[in-house]
Formats: structure tokens, sequence, C-alpha cells
């Protein structure tokens, strides 16, 4: 399994509409597209201050990722739906990707294999 671990820092004061975003509506459209949500949420720690929130998820391959991620973020319910709820309140991002099981995905999700 494929995971992508993706970070956000955010501009001062959108936490927790962001977070809601992300999980309320954004998530729900992403499994719509194949896409696992692992994992989303705010950060327990601030970084020199600042408010930062998280998004891991899983793909079965590289080339998965690359198909899913751009039939998703080319589509109208994306565009339409959550995307300017989300950007709006993104200062900066970085994204990691790395190779682990199913099982350590499972985890980071909470849920026990």
């Amino acid at each position: 399994m494929i995971l992508e671990i993706r970070t956000y820092r955010l501009k001062p004061g959108t936490i927790d509409e962001f977070v809601r975003v992300m999980r309320e509506e954004a998530a729900p459209l992403l499994g719509r597209f194949g896409i696992r949500v692992v994992a989303a949420g705010a950060s327990l720690a601030r970084e020199d201050g600042h408010e930062e929130a998280y998004l891991i998820r899983g793909f079965p391959s590289l080339a998965v990722r690359d198909e899913q991620e751009a039939a998703f973020y080319g589509s109208d319910v994306w565009r339409d739906g959550p995307r300017d709820a989300i950007l709006s309140r993104i200062e900066s991002y970085h994204t990691v990707v790395l190779e682990t099981s199913d099982a350590a995905a499972d985890v980071l999700g909470g849920h026990r294999p």
C-alpha cells in the first residue's frame, strides 16, 4: 500500500472549519473516487504557533494514486463542492509518499486488524 501524508499550514483562525470540511465533505467525495482516507484532523502541536492539519490517504500503487487524483481534482464535484472552502484556508502544504502495509494504514486510521 502507498500512503500519502499531507500536512497543511493554515491561515489563523481557520482550523476548526478546515477540519470539519475535510472530514464531512471532502473525505466522502474522495471515497467516491476510490481514494481511501485513512485519517484527517488537526495537529496536536503547533509548530511556531501555526495552526496545522493533516490528511493521510491510501492507494494500491503510485499509478493508481496518479489516476485517482487526476479524476478527483478534475471533477465538477470537487470544483463546485468543498474546493474553495479548503484551499482558501491553506497557507502552504507538504506531501510525503511512502510504502507500507495495509495493517499499518489500519492502525493509523484507528482500526485494529
